[in-house]
């Protein structure tokens, strides 16, 4: 059993309240310590030691918790609070076919050459920002790129929406990052994604799903096969492993 989440665990002290809302930033602040790891999944987060440590109420950290619960990055389970995400292989097939769902779509509207540029454009900087071997930096701008994609699609809605899939996926990729050294190298960036750029530029939809298709299939199987593989069984979804094994 985990135990319980103390102030000094997630160094909450890095967190800094500037002029947005205490909520916000308590909010930004936990994510951030969420998605790099520095909690870990299951564990508890304590709104009374927070809102101590911090020097804010508890209903401005209690507000927090309900963005980190909407952005499924932590949830309420009985008896034990509030808790950091435990990845499950439901959680994950559903966060990526969600995914799937809306690159896959997005590239079917490939006749906007300005929205094309805004593509190529945060492909380069993903591209660039490899070198820096930097997990964060390479994490959001790959992040970026997937968006600028989805944004084919001219929807601010659907936009807010993958955003929100973002914060999670964040959690994925870094992890992936961490474990995974192909990740962060640029051979492997580039075997990954410029097949889809490529596709992209030539206006060749069908290519274009299809590359889409087996880069987010290929994502999925391989933080698949590393998280699940650290976590007890309890944490994966246990009734899906045998019809999830090929």
């Amino acid at each position: 059993m985990n135990s319980p989440l103390r102030s000094d665990d997630l160094a909450v002290t890095d967190i800094v309240i500037r002029k947005t809302t205490a909520a916000q930033q308590v909010a930004d602040g936990l994510s951030d310590l969420i998605l790099s790891g520095r909690v870990t999944p299951g564990q508890r987060l304590r709104e009374a030691a927070i809102a101590a440590e911090l020097g804010v109420a508890r209903n401005t950290v209690r507000e927090a918790i309900r963005q980190l619960e909407f952005a499924g990055l932590v949830k309420i389970e009985v008896n034990r609070g509030v808790v950091a995400i435990s990845p499950t292989r439901d959680s994950l097939s559903s966060l990526y076919s969600a995914r799937m769902i809306l690159e896959s779509s997005a590239v079917e509207h490939l006749t906007d050459k300005d929205a094309i540029g805004r593509v190529r454009r945060t492909y380069d900087a993903f591209i660039a920002s490899v070198s820096s071997r930097d997990v964060s930096t390479i994490v959001r701008n790959d992040l970026a790129f997937h968006s600028a994609i989805v944004s084919l699609l001219n929807s601010p809605r659907i936009d807010e929406f993958y955003a929100h899939l973002c914060r999670e996926l964040r959690f994925y990729l870094v992890y992936l990052s961490v474990k995974d050294s192909q990740f962060v190298q640029t051979a492997g960036v580039l075997d990954e994604h410029q097949p889809i750029m490529d596709a992209i530029e030539s206006g060749d939809v069908e290519r274009a799903k299809r590359e889409v298709k087996n880069h987010v299939q290929n994502n999925e199987r391989r933080v698949a096969s590393l998280i699940f593989r650290h976590l007890p069984p309890e944490h994966t979804g246990s009734n899906q492993d045998a019809a999830s094994q090929d």
